[in-house]
This record gives structure tokens, sequence and C-alpha cells, in this order.
């Protein structure tokens, strides 16, 4: 009789561990990319940055640029949950109170000055922008799912779809917005997370007013 075979070495991570290490990882690579630039920054500097191996970064991204995703993409299912949760008639802009701004993966978190750095490097970074500018489109069905749920609609009703298109570049528009005006990391977090609420307010009731 086969004696059973002994698996050796390290387990397996854990899904929760590997979001971990990717959220490591892209945190790294936003600091080298403000620091020093993104044609400047290789992958074996990242790695070093988090404590991994160069082939480890590639094993999670298919490119530097992609690294810095899942600090934009952090926020969409808070987001979702929201609008699928939003009280009727309740004002859109009134989403975006204290909590939700800090959920936000653009701007959110500790990182914000370095984070927002970021965004502003998405206007000259081809790379970068196209990551952005993915994220947002890939988060639009997830908008358009929740507005169709709360409507009792289908997902691929015309009106959740149109919708969550307006929504989706009012956000961008306003995190943009946000970011590119205020480049001063020594700004107070407090002054600058009531800026980023009255910002993304203002954007998503322009929004609401539907086109003129």
């Amino acid at each position: 009789m086969t004696a059973p075979r002994v698996r050796t070495g390290r387990p397996p991570l854990t899904e929760e561990r590997k979001a971990e290490i990717r959220l490591e990882i892209a945190r790294a690579a936003v600091d080298l990319f403000v620091a020093q630039g993104v044609t400047a920054t290789t992958g074996e500097q990242i790695g070093q940055a988090v404590g991994v191996s160069a082939r480890t970064v590639w094993r999670y991204f298919p490119s530097k640029e992609s690294c810095v995703r899942p600090l934009f993409s952090q926020g969409i299912d808070v987001i979702a949950a929201c609008l699928r949760d939003r009280l009727p008639g309740q004002p859109l802009e009134e989403l975006f109170d204290r909590t939700l701004a800090r959920e936000l993966g653009p701007v959110g978190g500790p990182a914000r000055a370095t984070v927002g750095a970021l965004v502003r490097l998405t206007r000259t970074e081809p790379g970068l922008r196209a990551v952005w500018l993915r994220t947002y489109d890939e988060a639009e069905p997830a908008f358009a799912r929740a507005l169709a749920d709360r409507a009792g609609l289908a997902p691929e009703d015309l009106r959740p779809t149109i919708q969550a298109a307006m929504f989706n570049a009012a956000l961008r528009a306003g995190v943009e917005h946000h970011a590119w005006r205020t480049a001063d990391p020594s700004a107070d977090p407090a002054t600058a997370e009531a800026e980023l609420v009255a910002t993304l307010r203002s954007a998503l009731a322009v929004a609401a007013e539907g086109v003129i």
C-alpha cells in the first residue's frame, strides 16, 4: 500500500494574503513612481521595497504601471453598495459623506497625498492613464447592476446603464479635479478630505441635473 504523499515547503497563500501582497506592491510602486518617475522605476525596485522578488511582482501584475490598480479600484464595491442602498429621494451627492470619502481608492486612506500625486501623474504618463481609465471602465457595470437592483430593473436595461455612465463620469471628473488642484503635500489632511467631499458632492449634483 502506497503511503499518502506529504506536502512539503510553504503552505499556499490564502486569497486574503494575496490581496494584501497586491496592495503592498501597489503602495511601493506609487511611492517609487512619485519619487523618481515611472520610466526610472523597475520591477526589481518595486519588489525590493516590498521584500519580494521581481518575479513575484510580475506574477501579480503584467506591467509596472498595472501595479497601481488595487489603489484605484479598492472603493468600487463600497460605492456600488451605497448606490444600491440609497434611500428613496436621497440626493445622489449625499452618498459621499466622510466615511465613504475615506474608502475611495484614488484619493483615500493614509497615503492620500502620495496617491493624489499618482492621480496627477496620470495626466502625463500614458501607461498610468490607461490603467486609471480602465479601472473606471470596469467599475461602470458594477454601478449599473447596483442601480438596476435598486430600481427592480434588468442589469442590461438602458436606464441604469446610462445612469451608471453619468455617475461614473462625474465621479472620475470630481476625483481628477480635486487631485490636480491639491498638489501641496503639507496641506492639512482634514481640510483636504473636506475639500474632496465638497468636490464630489458638486460633481454629482451637476450630474443629477442632467443635460440641459
